[in-house]
């Protein structure tokens, strides 16, 4: 089964930028950087999940400098951790999503020396409709990040997914993958949206009203981050130079939302602070 979704993959074309970007914004140092023959990545872990930055090695990573000239930087792809990669590898085989046979993968951490270890699968890009969907069994757990400022973003409270077909993608996100449908909702103003859980966070399907379509592709979108209090995290992000709206009333009720206007390497950002608990 899905316990949660271990990472989100944003590819950028300076990895060394990014990473300063990315601690500017979540407030958090890396805890894990590394390089091999194609790639750089640098991974920053949250509360309840990581952000990994992408970029071409010098002298190889052909296919990632490509992917950013045809759409930009931004989310490139989920990878969702599983309890039984070979187990799950049946079951995406059985419904439909064509995947890659499971292989074998390491990483170690230039920061610490410590290593990891892990076995993957994907899921055929075309049978996500669009979307590049990566399914991990880890060997261990990534060091959190360390706090490196007042009010950092805490952890991720959800991802989401444009979507061409509301009804095919609770086929898969429901169905196939799984995840538990918590909100099922049409709204004039905002479109058809669709929420799944996924471990702590929410995966999030919207098919926005009056939104061209015509290419049948569902595409990652954007990220909501949840901090504690709203009006710090704004003035610590304005202080290190990152465009923040001020805080307004989000969508459910005694939430607070502000959209993060610059400063993530593409990627449509908000931050979210929950209700107060009671």
């Amino acid at each position: 089964m899905i316990v949660g979704l271990d990472h989100v993959v944003v590819l950028v074309r300076d990895i060394d930028a990014a990473t300063s970007a990315y601690a500017a914004l979540l407030g958090r140092k890396p805890a894990w950087r590394s390089v091999d023959a194609a790639s750089a990545s640098a991974i920053f872990t949250l509360d309840n999940m990581s952000v990994e930055l992408l970029a071409a090695a010098a002298a190889a990573g052909d296919h990632i400098r490509k992917a950013i000239d045809t759409d930009g930087e931004g989310l490139a792809s989920l990878c969702l951790r599983v309890e039984d990669i070979a187990n799950w590898h049946r079951r995406l085989d059985r419904v439909g999503l064509k995947p890659e046979a499971v292989t074998d993968g390491g990483s170690r951490n230039l920061i610490d020396g410590a290593s990891l270890s892990w076995q993957r699968t994907r899921a055929a890009t075309d049978a996500a409709h669009g979307v590049r969907l990566f399914f991990l069994e880890l060997d261990g757990q990534r060091p959190v990040s360390e706090i490196i400022a007042d009010a950092p973003i805490t952890g991720l409270d959800h991802v989401v997914v444009d979507t061409a077909d509301p009804e095919r993608a609770a086929a898969l996100y429901g169905a196939r993958l799984r995840l538990d449908m918590r909100l099922d909702r049409s709204h004039a103003d905002w479109g058809h949206l669709m929420f799944f859980r996924c471990g702590d966070l929410i995966v999030e399907t919207v098919q926005r009203a009056g939104k061209d379509y015509s290419d049948g592709r569902d595409r990652l979108w954007g990220l909501s981050f949840r901090v504690d209090d709203i009006a710090a995290a704004r003035r610590r992000m304005q202080a290190a130079g990152i465009d923040v709206s001020e805080p307004r009333a989000g969508r459910k009720p005694g939430t607070q939302v502000a959209t993060v206007r610059n400063g993530t390497c593409g990627v449509p950002t908000i931050l979210l602070q929950p209700p107060a608990r009671r």
